[in-house]
């Protein structure tokens, strides 16, 4: 009898797979501050996130943790407001922010806080208004149709050039991944003994066996192409 596989592993949800209790705050757009204006006093490190964060504290005393864009500093003012200055880094609803803006953590329906469009590096960019809709092109240059009064932030989401440093040693890629729910190192599938994963075993680079299954396979052998349309290289 084989082992369990990976990803019966991870569906079952134990610690091992757990993100770790690393979060500084959760980051979304409070209703508390709705139509205030707040002062940046620190840009922070959140392990785990790819984006820094920094701390702004509002006109009524509250503080609290957005996503940091491109360009700001600390002593910098921001607006949480339905309309106001095209600024770097203020919070507008998305029909009054102008064609062509660059923008990032975006509501996907109004007052959840924004869910879109956090990674560093990552924007979107406005490419149309309705009269209750705005479409937008997302980083994958998808265009999605939002509702209007959904709140987004001007800019550039920042730490975009994360990719650019090497890790050149294999601990610090370990010590970054600490704090994510990702196993490292990641052993590939056809790397595992037979008994461990229906890829392994053999002693080659290939599965030797179809790597198409069907959608109604035990968690045991769903692993691979997953009721694929199609295979094979497109001609």
């Amino acid at each position: 009898m084989g082992h369990r596989i990976r990803a019966q592993k991870r569906g079952r949800g134990s610690i091992k797979y757990r993100t770790s209790n690393k979060y500084k705050t959760c980051i979304h757009y409070s209703k508390d501050n709705d139509g205030l204006q707040a002062v940046v006093l620190d840009i922070k490190h959140d392990s785990t996130r790819t984006c820094p964060i920094m701390k702004v504290r509002f006109e009524n005393s509250n503080e609290d943790f957005l996503i940091a864009p491109e360009g700001i500093k600390v002593g910098d003012d921001i607006l949480i407001r339905k309309e106001g200055k095209m600024s770097v880094g203020n919070v507008m609803n998305l029909s009054n922010i102008p064609e062509g803006t660059f923008i990032h953590n975006i509501e996907n329906r109004p007052g959840d806080g924004g869910k879109l469009v956090r990674s560093a590096g990552t924007f979107a960019t406005v490419v149309s208004h309705d009269a209750s809709k705005t479409v937008v092109q997302l980083p994958s240059k998808v265009m999605k149709t939002f509702n209007s009064n959904c709140k987004a932030t001007v800019g550039i989401v920042a730490g975009g050039g994360r990719h650019e440093k090497p890790f050149v040693t294999a601990g610090k890629r370990q010590h970054l991944l600490k704090g994510r729910p990702v196993i490292y190192p990641r052993v590939s599938a056809t790397a595992m003994n037979v008994v461990d994963h229906p890829f392994g075993g053999g002693g080659h680079d290939h599965a030797g066996r179809p790597t198409t299954v069907s959608r109604s396979r035990p968690p045991g052998r769903k692993v691979g192409q997953i009721a694929a349309k199609r295979t094979g290289r497109r001609r």
